[in-house]
Protein backbone atom coordinates (compact mmCIF):
# COMPACT_ATOMS: atom_id res chain seq x y z
CA UNK A 1 0.00 0.00 0.00
CA UNK A 2 1.21 3.61 -0.92
CA UNK A 3 1.60 5.76 2.71
CA UNK A 4 0.18 8.32 3.85
CA UNK A 5 -2.57 8.14 1.63
CA UNK A 6 -5.41 6.81 4.19
CA UNK A 7 -7.01 9.15 6.32
CA UNK A 8 -6.78 9.43 10.48
CA UNK A 9 -8.50 6.28 11.72
CA UNK A 10 -9.56 6.84 15.51
CA UNK A 11 -11.89 7.28 18.50
CA UNK A 12 -15.08 8.75 18.47
CA UNK A 13 -18.03 9.32 20.49
CA UNK A 14 -22.01 8.43 19.00
CA UNK A 15 -24.28 10.63 20.64
CA UNK A 16 -28.18 9.28 19.71
CA UNK A 17 -31.61 10.61 19.64
CA UNK A 18 -32.65 8.98 22.93
CA UNK A 19 -29.15 10.46 24.83
CA UNK A 20 -27.97 6.96 24.73
CA UNK A 21 -23.45 6.98 23.20
CA UNK A 22 -21.15 4.68 22.34
CA UNK A 23 -17.23 4.73 21.01
CA UNK A 24 -16.61 3.39 17.66
CA UNK A 25 -13.37 3.69 15.73
CA UNK A 26 -14.14 6.32 12.48
CA UNK A 27 -12.59 9.16 10.12
CA UNK A 28 -14.86 11.11 11.15
CA UNK A 29 -14.23 14.37 12.30
CA UNK A 30 -10.91 14.82 14.79
CA UNK A 31 -10.09 12.10 17.69
CA UNK A 32 -12.10 12.07 20.56
CA UNK A 33 -15.15 14.52 18.51
CA UNK A 34 -19.07 13.72 19.34
CA UNK A 35 -21.37 12.93 16.59
CA UNK A 36 -24.85 13.80 16.89
CA UNK A 37 -27.50 11.77 15.16
CA UNK A 38 -30.59 13.24 14.10
CA UNK A 39 -32.13 9.96 13.20
CA UNK A 40 -31.33 6.41 14.35
CA UNK A 41 -32.73 2.90 14.37
CA UNK A 42 -35.21 4.13 17.23
CA UNK A 43 -36.77 7.15 15.64
CA UNK A 44 -36.35 6.01 11.74
CA UNK A 45 -39.74 5.76 10.23
CA UNK A 46 -38.66 2.79 8.18
CA UNK A 47 -37.97 0.70 11.81
CA UNK A 48 -40.42 2.85 14.16
CA UNK A 49 -43.74 2.16 11.71
CA UNK A 50 -43.97 6.28 12.58
CA UNK A 51 -43.64 8.85 10.17
CA UNK A 52 -42.05 11.80 11.77
CA UNK A 53 -40.99 15.39 9.85
CA UNK A 54 -37.75 16.13 10.63
CA UNK A 55 -36.57 19.47 9.21
CA UNK A 56 -33.72 21.30 10.33
CA UNK A 57 -33.69 23.94 7.67
CA UNK A 58 -33.27 21.03 5.07
CA UNK A 59 -35.46 20.07 2.07
CA UNK A 60 -38.61 20.77 3.61
CA UNK A 61 -37.47 24.63 4.08
CA UNK A 62 -35.93 24.63 0.59
CA UNK A 63 -39.38 23.38 -1.05
CA UNK A 64 -41.65 25.64 1.05
CA UNK A 65 -39.68 28.53 -0.04
CA UNK A 66 -39.23 27.53 -3.37
CA UNK A 67 -43.07 27.39 -3.87
CA UNK A 68 -44.29 29.86 -1.56
CA UNK A 69 -45.47 31.97 -3.86
CA UNK A 70 -47.96 29.76 -6.05
CA UNK A 71 -50.79 30.83 -4.42
CA UNK A 72 -52.13 27.70 -2.60
CA UNK A 73 -53.23 27.95 0.22
CA UNK A 74 -53.37 25.63 3.69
Amino acid sequence: MKKDIHPDYHEITVLMTDGNSFTTRSTWGKAGDTLRLDIDPKSHPAWTGVHRLLDSGGQLAKFNKRFQGLGLKK
